[in-house]
């Protein structure tokens, strides 16, 4: 496995996990035991927790990275995270216990078969859910369906944040860039950054797979999702993307490049030191 002292040093990293998190003391030591050993580089990206999530992430996991977002939301996290990132692969998952760390294999199995993209679905016949209502999966449903008649895709789980992807295909994703300042709020910073990059990467023609993933009740405290609120920025986010017409279906991956992460881009925080954030 590679530390963090090693991933700094330039050592080759396969596949890195990317954990966004918010007061998750109770969970992320949990969700980190469980990573499987295919994980080379474990990266939380936390907002400002007050209940010691970093000290509990240190405790389960000495050689994580810890990641300071830079500006609030869920895909900022993510975004600030894939920044960081050193590996070929990178996952994506929740601190809360939710989402099954043994199921990276899974993902990193299909990457390693040829996909570019790949969507954990709890839809898929071998996934399931513990968590999803009634009213929130009629509306993943519906959301699922719009989408795949708009872009012609076969999406079974649009909402669902279990997804990993090959690192060189970033620049397609349309992650909000963590390099502006805290008070700019960037379209894609909220919960809306799982449609985002799921309806960018196949407008972008990457090989798409799903793959099962079941998931589970969070293990300790409140989701901060809003079925209502969150289903309606999902809902101008694919109208939005609808918009842009299908002249950029294509994407040359060699004409949008994202900025390349220098340590001084987000604050890092390994061991003791702290890179300041530019």
């Amino acid at each position: 496995m590679t530390d963090a002292s090693a991933a700094g040093q330039g050592a080759t990293v396969r596949v890195s996990a990317v954990i966004p998190t918010l007061n998750e003391a109770k969970n992320i030591g949990f969700v980190l035991q469980a990573i499987p050993a295919c994980v080379d580089e474990v990266i939380i990206v936390d907002g400002q927790s007050l209940d010691g999530t970093v000290e509990a992430a240190r405790a389960a996991r000495p050689d994580v990275r810890v990641v300071r977002q830079t500006r609030r939301g869920k895909g900022n996290a993510l975004a600030t995270g894939v920044l960081a990132a050193q590996g070929e692969y990178v996952v994506l998952l929740d601190a809360d216990g939710s989402m099954d760390p043994d199921e990276v294999h899974r993902f990193v199995d299909a990457l390693d078969q040829g996909a570019e993209y790949v969507k954990g679905s709890r839809f898929h016949p071998d996934g399931g859910s513990d968590d999803i209502t009634r009213l929130r999966a009629i509306g993943n449903a519906c959301l699922s369906s719009l989408t795949n008649v708009l872009f012609g895709t076969t999406f079974t789980d649009l909402c669902y944040g279990y997804n990993a992807f090959r690192r060189d295909c970033v620049d397609v994703l349309g992650l909000p860039t963590p390099l502006l300042p805290a008070h700019t709020p960037v379209w894609g910073d909220g919960f809306e950054v799982e449609t985002l990059v799921n309806i960018r990467a196949a407008k972008a023609g990457l090989v798409i797979e799903e793959v099962p993933s079941y998931e589970h009740r969070r293990r300790y405290g409140q989701s901060n999702l809003n079925t209502f609120r969150d289903g309606f920025r999902v809902l101008r986010t694919i109208l939005r993307e609808r918009r842009n017409g299908r002249a950029d279906m294509t994407i040359d991956l060699r004409e949008r490049r994202l900025e390349v992460p220098v340590p001084d881009a987000v604050a890092v925080v390994d061991g003791s030191a702290e890179a300041q954030v530019a």
